[in-house]
């Protein structure tokens, strides 16, 4: 069931801010953090469970799956990114029912043509805004509880302009979208606009090095915004821990003086390793004595 802490943050008016998660690891690093919301990103998780690019490789199979094991390992609330809905309109109903089945309180649905492409790179193309419409018509009388969330992301902007993509991004409200993406817009001018022009919920996406402006959250939310995801900031700095550490075991054969570290302790509690302890010290049974000689 969709955890309904996350439409209550909606409705309360609080701006959220959701961590990108993409393993297990950092599933349960975010969710003792106390943020409002977690986000199943596609490009890490497709990239930590299958190590391809997030370009419509990554089947609904793979998804569901992946994502939902994350959703049932926290306790905090979850959008989770679903990409196209892998598929037509009974493709769309069968994947909201799944990611609702597994436990996830939102679901991203694009407007992209298949094979999709990640965000913020180049050669974006998206399907009639009419066809959209159906799917995020499809997406709201699938889910079973309105707790659920439907995110609605146009790529148009790239490859059609700002003023077609904030077209869209009305209709898709319209549709019944809980929360209007528009994706990649290139300035803190053009998120303004969109925040005088749609009156939903607005997500924005900040990515690193991406092609949207990294704008405080201050100023997110003056601007029109209701939610940020930083969907690439936490296996982007993995991928730049693991590359130092693993470089000074290379050059230097051993693991001493690789500097900070996350230490093997704190490791064992986060994945709950004292609970398996206690349960094997409860349940422990006497050995039996050693037959005399």
């Amino acid at each position: 069931m969709a955890n309904p802490a996350l439409r209550k943050a909606f409705e309360q008016k609080k701006f959220i801010v959701a961590p990108g998660i993409f393993d297990m690891i950092s599933a349960k690093v975010a969710d003792g953090m106390g943020f409002d919301c977690l986000y199943g990103t596609g490009f890490g998780t497709v990239a930590s469970h299958l190590g391809v690019p997030d370009a419509g490789i990554a089947t609904y199979a793979d998804m569901v799956s992946r994502m939902g094991q994350m959703a049932r390992g926290v306790r905090t609330p979850m959008i989770a990114d679903a990409d196209t809905g892998y598929g037509g309109l009974l493709n769309v109903r069968h994947t909201v029912m799944g990611y609702e089945a597994a436990g996830i309180s939102g679901i991203q649905l694009e407007d992209q043509e298949m094979p999709k492409k990640c965000g913020h790179t180049p050669g974006r193309r998206v399907i009639p805004a009419e066809e959209m419409v159906l799917k995020i018509k499809v997406a709201a009388e699938a889910r079973t509880s309105p707790d659920f969330l439907i995110v609605a992301r146009t790529d148009a902007r790239t490859t059609l302009g700002l003023e077609e993509a904030i077209r869209r991004g009305r209709m898709f409200g319209d549709a019944g979208a809980d929360v209007v993406f528009i994706e990649s817009p290139e300035s803190e001018e053009e998120m303004r606009a969109i925040g005088r022009a749609i009156d939903k919920p607005l997500l924005a996406n900040m990515v690193e090095g991406g092609r949207t402006p990294l704008l405080p959250a201050h100023t997110l939310a003056e601007i029109g915004y209701a939610i940020a995801i930083y969907p690439a900031v936490g296996f982007l700095a993995m991928a730049a821990a693991m590359e130092r550490v693993y470089g000074h075991l290379k050059q230097h054969g051993d693991s001493i003086a690789i500097g900070e570290s996350y230490g093997f302790k704190r490791m064992t509690e986060l994945m709950g390793f004292p609970e398996v302890w206690d349960f094997e010290t409860r349940w422990a049974q006497p050995q039996p004595a050693k037959a005399a000689e």
